[in-house]
């Protein structure tokens, strides 16, 4: 098995075995999943004052009980696509495809190795708007990062990225199913050479490059380490 299937198989396993784990994983996404419905919903509603401050109450005594919660002492795998190869995953954690993490929308992304194609599929409610109606560009760029970053397995080697141009050709609607497509396109050295597009049924709105630059995971490994002594010195 080359380490491209070997890595595939990981991501693969890795989903298979968070669907049916037990107990606090599910139990987190269920919470970011009502967090997401009251952002989306916040960011549109017309309800009156004492309405809004009464949830925000309950919002504030729930945040203040979260407070008084165990926290992990050491977060699992890494959170990013891009460093698939390199280190462990765990990207319920993501920002971008987290199921976890209420700030994803989330994004789902399936590597095809026959195709060489990363897929994948997002739908941006009303908490991403930036053009009324439209999704925010910065939001826009972000999935493409974590696709594209995703198309380095393809390589065989994880990156990190170096630098992502986007070039938006249509407003990207809220509120719609969109698909994306990300490919590994050649590699120079340490640069990995990746492109995409997103669409809106068939529409094409916008289209993606990036340079990423694959990195040993010794770095990896360092990186960990750094953070853990910020946190030490944080608890100190």
């Amino acid at each position: 098995m080359s380490e491209i299937d070997k890595t595939i198989a990981r991501i693969a396993s890795y989903r298979d075995q968070l669907e049916k784990a037990p107990g606090t994983w599910p139990a987190k996404r269920e919470l970011a999943r009502s967090v997401r419905q009251l952002m989306d919903c916040l960011c549109a509603t017309d309800a009156p004052e004492e309405e809004l401050l009464a949830i925000a109450d309950q919002v504030r005594v729930s945040a203040e009980r979260f407070q008084t919660q165990p926290r992990m002492t050491e977060l699992p795998g890494v959170a990013e696509g891009s460093l698939a190869g390199g280190m462990e995953m765990f990207m319920d954690r993501s920002p971008i495809v987290g199921r976890s993490n209420p700030l994803a929308p989330p994004v789902t992304l399936d590597p095809d190795h026959h195709a060489k194609i990363v897929r994948g599929e997002v739908f941006f409610g009303r908490a991403y708007e930036g053009a009324p109606g439209c999704v925010h560009g910065g939001f826009v760029a972000a999935v493409f990062d974590e696709a594209l970053g995703m198309a380095c397995v393809f390589s065989s080697m994880p990156g990190m990225t170096g630098e992502i141009t986007i070039r938006y050709l249509k407003p990207t609607p809220l509120e719609v199913p969109l698909r994306l497509e990300a490919r590994f396109d050649r590699q120079d050295g340490r640069k990995i050479y990746n492109s995409g597009e997103l669409y809106a049924g068939d529409l094409l709105v916008a289209k993606s490059h990036g340079v990423f630059i694959s990195i040993p995971r010794e770095k990896f490994e360092a990186l960990r380490q750094a953070q853990l002594e910020r946190k030490g010195q944080s608890e100190a």
